[in-house]
C-alpha cells in the first residue's frame, strides 16, 4: 500500500460517504484534526456516525460537524463538558443520537477491531445503565460485560510529522486515540504539521506505522 500524500485537506478527505462511521481523535482539543473535519463539513457527506472521545467543544472543529447537521450518531465518553453546547442542544431536541461508552472501552472496544478480536469481556460497566442490553458474565467472582469491536470506515487523526511513506509520530499528549484508531478504521487520514523524507523520522519513535495510514496532508501549526 501506498501512503497518498494530499495537497490540502479537502483532498484528503474526498470521498467520504454519507452514513460513514468515522473515527476522530482527540481528547478536548489536544489532537484534535481541526483542518480535516473542516474539510469534511466542506466535502458535504452526512448521516455520520462519529466516535470521538467527547462530543465537541465550542463551536470548531467537531462541533462545527455538529452544527452543520452532518452528525446522526455520537458514540463517546464525554458528551457534556462546560463548552459541550451544540452537542448538548441537538441531543435535547432530539437531533443526534448518543451511545455512552467509558473511556478505557472505548479504547479497547478500537483496539479489538485493529487486532481482529471478535468481542472481550470487560467488568466496566457492569451493573449500570450501560450494561444493559448486553451479555453478562461473572469471572472471578466479578461481574464482566461482552464488548464488541467498533470499527470505523474512515479514522481522521492528528499526528505530529509524518514522513512521505506515512509513518507517523505525536506530540505527547496529542498522541491520545490516534494509534487505536489508525488500526480500526478502513481509511486512515492524517493531518500532520510536517511531513519529512524517509529516513528523517527515528524508527524508535514511530507509533503508526505508514502500513496503516492511506492519505496524509501538511497543515503547519
Amino acid at each position: 500500500m501506498t501512503t497518498l500524500l494530499c495537497a490540502d485537506p479537502d483532498e484528503a478527505v474526498a470521498g467520504v460517504r454519507d452514513g460513514s462511521t468515522v473515527l476522530v481523535g482527540g481528547f478536548g482539543m489536544a489532537g484534535m484534526p481541526v483542518a480535516l473535519i473542516d474539510a469534511l463539513i466542506r466535502q458535504g457527506a452526512t448521516d455520520l456516525t462519529v466516535v470521538s472521545n467527547n462530543a465537541g467543544n465550542g463551536d470548531t472543529g467537531l462541533a462545527a460537524l455538529l452544527a452543520a447537521g452532518r452528525v446522526r450518531k455520537v458514540v463517546c465518553s464525554f458528551p457534556r463538558q462546560a463548552d459541550s453546547w451544540v452537542f448538548d442542544g441537538l441531543y435535547r431536541q432530539g437531533r443526534v443520537e448518543l451511545e455512552l461508552v467509558p473511556q478505557g472501552t472505548l479504547a479497547e472496544r478500537m483496539r479489538a477491531a485493529g487486532a481482529g478480536i471478535g468481542a472481550f469481556y470487560c467488568p466496566t460497566g457492569a451493573g449500570t445503565p450501560l450494561a444493559e442490553g448486553k451479555e453478562t458474565r461473572e469471572i472471578d467472582g466479578r461481574s464482566h460485560v461482552l464488548e464488541y469491536p467498533l470499527r470505523g470506515d474512515v479514522a481522521l487523526i492528528g499526528a505530529y510529522r509524518a514522513d512521505r511513506m506515512g509513518n507517523l509520530v505525536y506530540r505527547k499528549t496529542a498522541r491520545n486515540f490516534g494509534p487505536v484508531m489508525a488500526t480500526a478504521a478502513t481509511t486512515v487520514v492524517a493531518q500532520v504539521r510536517e511531513v519529512v523524507d524517509v529516513g528523517a523520522l527515528d524508527p524508535e519513535a514511530v507509533v503508526t506505522p505508514g502500513l496503516y495510514v492511506d492519505r496524509v496532508v501538511e497543515v503547519g501549526s
